[in-house]
Parts: C-alpha cells; structure tokens; sequence
C-alpha cells in the first residue's frame, strides 16, 4: 500500500480537482483498489465523484480513540474507488490532532486499511498546522500543486522549509497547474524555479470535471489537461516504484 498525499498551503490552485483525477487513475487504469480520503471540510472530492454528502456529520469521529474509517468509507460509482468523504466536522480536525498529541494518528489510522487498498490518496486542506504535521507522517509521496507564480515558488520554499523540520518526511513533487503558456510569466516559471517539473495546463475541460462532476479522463481523455494530468500519475507511480512501494 502507499499513501500520496495532494498538499497545497494555498487554494484555488486546482488540488481537489488533481487528487480526484490521480485516485480514479490509480483505480481505472492502474487497476488498484483505491481510496480517496477527504480531509478538507469542503468535501470537494466527494462533489466531484457525485457522492450524495453525507447525511451525518461525523468524519473527524474517525480520529477520535475508538475511530472506526471503515464504517465511513463508501462506494463510487467507478470501479476500484472507494471514498472516505469529508464534512463540516472536520473543521474541528487541529483541535482534534492537538489535543491528540500524537503526530501519528492518520498514519496509523491509514495502516488498519492497508489489506483493503493498494492506493490511499489524501486530499488535504490548504493550510499548514496539525494536520498537516499528521500528512508529513502518514504520506509515501506528497504532490504539491502550484500555479505559476512569484507566490508559488515562496509556497514551494515554506513546504520545503516545514519538511525539513521532520526527521521522516516523504518526497514533494510539485507540479506545475493552471499553466498557460501564452503569459510570460508563466513561461518564466517554466524556465526557472519550476524547470522539470510535470504541467497541468490552465484549460476549460479543467472547468468542466466541477460542473460534469467526474474526472477529466471519463470524458476528455484527448485534451492535453487529461495527458498533464496523465503524466502527473506516471511520474507519481515511478517515484513508488523506486520506494519499493508497488
């Protein structure tokens, strides 16, 4: 099993949309069983696969001492996705990691899985505080989505800067999101601090995955955001693939 984590410290930078298109890869193409594991109140990826929310509020209870996740995990409607989704009680979820005070409770709680999938991705909130302390130790791979920016290249720099403060901490790949290459700027990213780095290009199709509700592969599989995103889960399953971790 392996646990990759789509992190940002800032949003709107397309994470959801890229933790669902990546989990539904792992589960379509790759043919693994897997899990898309909401941490963010705004329950995006249940939105994005059409998962109804759900009708109680009580996703950050999976953290308390008699957690139970498996109660909480519920099918998709693609073969091979399984989600634990999110809802508002996860706005509560540092207060719960504080007064836990463990930094291992989501890495462990995602190891009790690890008979039920090969993939547990984890989309995580935009901020930087206990819970993503508990991502830095529970992830095998973190993916770092950033649009092409001055801001970004400090947003890379802070992650970095917080990883190194672990003794344990998994490799960041960051991508390169919304890209156009029309600006200059963006193309000036390209070139410099995000030389090497897989691209997502800034495209309508991106739009439609939120008003189709499901991954852009399902139903723009031709357009260059579905290969961005396609080269995103190739680069993410090499880096596994080096880590042993199959």
């Amino acid at each position: 099993m392996a646990v990759v984590a789509i992190y940002s410290v800032k949003g709107g930078v397309g994470k959801t949309t890229l933790a669902v298109d990546f989990a539904w890869r792992c589960a379509s193409f790759g043919m693994m069983p897997t899990l898309i594991w909401d941490l963010d109140p705004q329950g995006g990826s249940g939105f994005l696969l059409d998962v109804p929310p759900p009708r109680r509020t009580r996703a950050v209870g999976v953290f308390q001492r008699e957690g139970r996740p498996r109660e909480l995990i519920q099918p998709t409607k693609y073969a091979n996705l399984s989600i634990l989704p999110a809802d508002e009680s996860l706005r509560d979820l540092p207060v719960q990691f504080a007064r836990i005070g463990s930094r291992r409770k989501l890495a462990t709680l995602a190891g009790f899985l690890r008979n039920d999938f090969r993939r547990i991705v984890l989309d995580c909130p935009p901020m930087m505080n206990e819970v993503s302390e508990q991502v830095i130790e529970a992830a095998d791979v973190m993916l770092l989505p950033l649009p092409p920016s001055p801001l970004s290249r400090r947003a890379f720099e802070q992650v970095r800067d917080e990883m190194a403060r672990h003794r344990r901490h998994p490799p960041i790949l960051p991508v390169l999101s919304m890209y156009d290459a029309r600006r200059r700027l963006h193309r000036e990213a390209r070139e410099t601090f995000a030389a090497g780095w897989p691209v997502i290009p800034a495209s309508s199709w991106v739009e439609q995955a939120a008003q189709r509700r499901a991954p852009i592969a399902t139903f723009a599989n031709w357009s260059e955001a579905s290969r961005g995103l396609g080269r995103v889960w190739s680069a993410v399953e090499m880096k596994l693939y080096e880590l042993d971790l199959r």
